[in-house]
């Protein structure tokens, strides 16, 4: 779940360039906001990393990453963000850049607009991410106190504040759950031009998660991560005569802001931590995008891969203020993809609950083009219990990936797909409505995996893997209040599988959706008649281009409903329960959501982000 406000950013030229590469909708909007979000500034103080990236006074980018606990950065007001930490004054290129090695502690206001910079706040153990980017107001490096005398003035007390410009909260997809700690480091640089040294490729071979630094060379800087199973990023080469790298880029939210930065500009900052023992490897290097067949060659199985060429690295001992301890895997982490020149052959990712399948035991049409499918776990031991509310992934590579040699250029929709699917999960856990071993999902036909589903004949015996559970987007009721709900056509679904432990008669349904989608409406009231007297329902083109059967079921609607209005919701129709809850829950499409955003201005708002 989310809290955010969305403005209106355009693509910028590369990020354009990505999109017509890659045949996505040239027309989706940016979800970007020309503002730090009252979310966002909130989630800022519980972050205990910030990634911060941006050039130095040769042009080069770089990146870093601070932090250890929560509180060390924190909204100001006013898109203000101000962070206060310890960092490597020493051999960090990131605090070299923006306030060089003078201890001093005077804090230097920015003449003009200052340095330009992006960053990442992160809780690896939620998996929740804010990206941000503007520029610095004010900074300065100061010293500590005695109890880091013994690591020879290598330390510094770095304070840095920043006017935000752009800001967006992102999916947890490829992220690996930690738990962070504050470590005090004690920065050794290990001297190396080329090769990298040992203890440097011994981090880039287990390293599940790096940072990213991009920009277009005009007013477009991003930093981001990459995540995936140990081993995700491979050594290309390692020599005298320089070092190249490879990753794979999997399957995202399709916006591009960082292949659409490295189309304008090739330059990268990369930096690779050790959460074990803070260890860290600097980057700066230029990159190279690869698509279909170029992709498949280098590593095959991949749709889409940037190489990266290094430039300058410096590998640091004990750079870093924390230490992470592992926890969780992601669900969505594809096995690890070895270089054409390594044989290219797939590896499990270690902890993957692989030998746990989904098999397809019923499909119930509601509506053309929405359906309920019931599936069975093989082993519920090993797959483990879903809360209410969560999603499951299932990976459909084994049923629908063509491999790189049947890699086809008329089908660029492919292109960067690991075939892994969220949906989520619209029946309730242990066994209210189906047995233990058993789940349901209401899904639309909108993609080449639902597209197979409804395909499918149940009889046939459709098994795929279950990657795993997970989400977070929890309807709690508060005591003696209404609790507002706001779903647009098939989002209903987060309410559906929480629906058999709420208070119905306190919950208010403000529910939106095309005549063509009456059916999944009807569906649900007979699945859930309580919940037809707590929903308005808003039913657009009714009369328009309903059928018989459509006309039908909104007569039956009618009958037992709260309240039917034939056209779109508006705002005056949450005017009556802006007064009784503070807090609203909303699962809408983009357009909506600005409108809601909007006319709950002072509301809390949380919303199933469904951009993973």
């Amino acid at each position: 779940m989310a809290n955010a406000y969305t403005g209106s950013t355009d693509w910028h030229e590369g990020e354009q360039r990505m999109h017509s590469l890659m045949h996505t909708d040239l027309h989706m909007e940016n979800p970007t906001s020309p503002c730090l979000t009252p979310g966002g500034g909130k989630f800022l103080q519980t972050a205990p990393l910030v990634a911060i990236g941006t050039h130095d006074l040769e042009g080069r980018l770089w990146t870093t990453l601070w932090g250890g606990e929560p509180g060390f950065s924190r909204s100001l007001g006013s898109s203000i963000i101000g962070i206060k930490t310890l960092v490597d004054k020493q051999y960090d290129p990131v605090v070299e850049a923006l306030l060089g090695h003078q201890l001093d502690g005077e804090v230097a206001e920015t003449v003009g607009t200052g340095r330009s910079l992006s960053g990442l706040a992160i809780d690896l153990a939620t998996r929740r991410r804010l990206k941000f980017a503007g520029h610095v107001v004010a900074g300065a490096l100061g010293l500590l106190g005695p109890q880091t005398s013994g690591v020879d003035g290598k330390l510094g007390e770095a304070q840095i504040v920043i006017k935000v410009d752009s800001s967006l909260g992102n999916c947890p997809k490829y992220l690996n759950k930690k738990d962070i700690i504050a470590s005090l480091p004690s920065p050794e640089l290990i001297p190396s031009t080329f090769p990298l040294p040992s203890k440097a490729l011994e981090l880039l071979h287990k390293a599940d998660l790096f940072f990213l630094t991009s920009s277009d060379e005009r007013s477009h800087m991003s930093t981001n991560h990459r995540g995936g199973s140990p081993g995700f990023v491979r050594v290309m080469a390692n020599g005298d005569d320089g070092v190249t790298l490879a990753y794979p880029e999997y399957s995202g939210n399709r916006f591009y802001q960082t292949l659409g930065n490295l189309q304008m500009s090739s330059n990268a900052g990369l930096v690779f931590p050790n959460f074990d023992n803070g260890d860290v490897l600097y980057i700066t290097a230029a990159t190279e995008i690869m698509v279909g067949k170029e992709a498949g060659a280098v590593i095959p199985r991949s749709n889409l891969v940037v190489k990266v060429l290094v430039h300058e690295a410096r590998f640091v001992q004990s750079g870093l203020s924390f230490r992470g301890l592992s926890g969780e895997p992601s669900p969505y982490n594809p096995s690890v993809r070895r270089l054409a020149a390594e044989g290219g052959t797939a590896i499990s990712q270690g902890k993957e609950i692989s030998s746990v399948n989904a098999k397809l035991l019923k499909r119930e049409g509601l509506t053309p083009t929405i359906a309920r499918f019931r599936f069975g776990i093989s082993d519920p031991i090993a797959a483990g219990r879903w809360t209410d509310g969560q999603y499951v992934a299932l990976s459909f590579e084994n049923e629908l990936s063509v491999g790189y040699s049947h890699m086809r250029d008329d089908d660029p929709r492919s292109l960067n797909d690991d075939y892994t699917r969220t949906f989520t999960i619209s029946s309730p856990p242990g066994g209210a409505e189906l047995p233990d071993d058993e789940f349901e999902i209401t899904i639309r036909n909108v993609g080449v995996i639902t597209d197979f589903m409804f395909r499918q004949n149940v009889r046939a015996g459709l098994k795929v893997p279950l990657k795993g559970f997970g989400g977070e987007f929890v309807i709690e009721q508060q005591a003696g209040k209404i609790t507002p709900v706001v779903a647009g056509g098939i989002g209903i679904t987060p309410l559906l599988g929480q629906a058999s432990r709420l208070d119905i008669n306190r919950l208010h349904l403000f529910w939106t959706i095309n005549i063509q989608d009456i059916g999944l409406v009807l569906g649900t009231f007979q699945r859930i008649p309580e919940l037809a007297l707590s929903t308005s329902l808003f039913v657009s083109d009714a009369g328009v281009h309903e059928t018989a059967s459509q006309q039908a079921a909104l007569t039956t609607i009618e009958a037992t409903c709260l309240r039917v209005a034939k056209r779109r919701i508006s705002a005056k129709d949450l005017q009556v329960d802006l007064n009784l809850s503070d807090r609203w829950y909303i699962c809408v499409g983009i357009a909506l959501k600005m409108s809601l955003l909007q006319w709950l201005s002072g509301k809390e708002v949380v919303y199933e982000d469904f951009s993973y």
